[in-house]
């Protein structure tokens, strides 16, 4: 399989986390990708534009993240990282949605910083900052439900999550979204040090 690839992504980071938690990152080569780049050929495999994009052994290709990582789960052995059903389900997804929402936020933030300065919009970078605090103060409150994190029932929501806040001390760390948010701190702390974290640490693309 082909994954097209930036070291600083964190859909990226998300797919690569969960194919080393199911397993399956040794079957993965990354296609290093600048979305920018005409030449890149990433509107053939997405066109969209957009990374990541995975190329399957049979030529499907898959895009985006949350699709890519529920295809990803349905090819190992070991316990779903996607529950199948109810309740557990749910919560999973819901709470990729809200880091990936997190995510959303921080990359229009991101661009919108790297825009000419006389061109920025400091109401615009506000309201994203505001949607990220929300959706942190969210999380903080549910902190103590998000289990142990070297427990062997991590979902996609754990992983999002992570990544999010990953992304966060990546681009971010200034900002120090750990303050008032006890919970959410000690949970990450931990989870940040499993062997699919420690492995996809965002950098910058060189």
């Amino acid at each position: 399989m082909k994954l097209r690839y930036s070291p600083a992504s964190p859909y990226v980071r998300k797919c690569l986390v969960l194919a080393h938690e199911a397993g399956l990152a040794g079957r993965i080569d990354v296609v290093p990708t600048v979305t920018a780049d005409p030449t890149s050929g990433l509107a053939k495999d997405n066109p969209l534009g957009k990374i990541p994009a995975l190329t399957a052994k049979d030529g499907q290709v898959f895009f985006d993240s949350p699709v890519i990582c529920e295809y990803l789960d349905s090819l190992h052995r070991r316990p779903k990282l996607f529950p199948a059903r109810g309740k557990a389900r749910w919560t999973a997804l819901r709470r990729q949605a809200l880091a990936d929402g997190i995510l959303d936020a921080s990359l229009l933030r991101r661009y919108e910083s790297m825009r000419p300065a006389n061109e920025r919009s400091a109401t615009w970078d506000e309201k994203q900052k505001n949607v990220v605090a929300r959706a942190l103060d969210a999380l903080e409150k549910e902190a103590k439900n998000l289990g142990k994190p070297n427990a062997k029932n991590t979902t996609i929501g754990h992983i999002a999550v992570g990544c999010a806040l990953g992304y966060l001390d990546f681009r971010f760390a200034a900002e120090n979204w750990r303050t008032r948010r006890p919970n959410l701190t000690r949970w990450y702390e931990a989870f940040a040090k499993r062997p699919s974290m420690a492995a996809t640490v965002p950098k910058d693309q060189t």
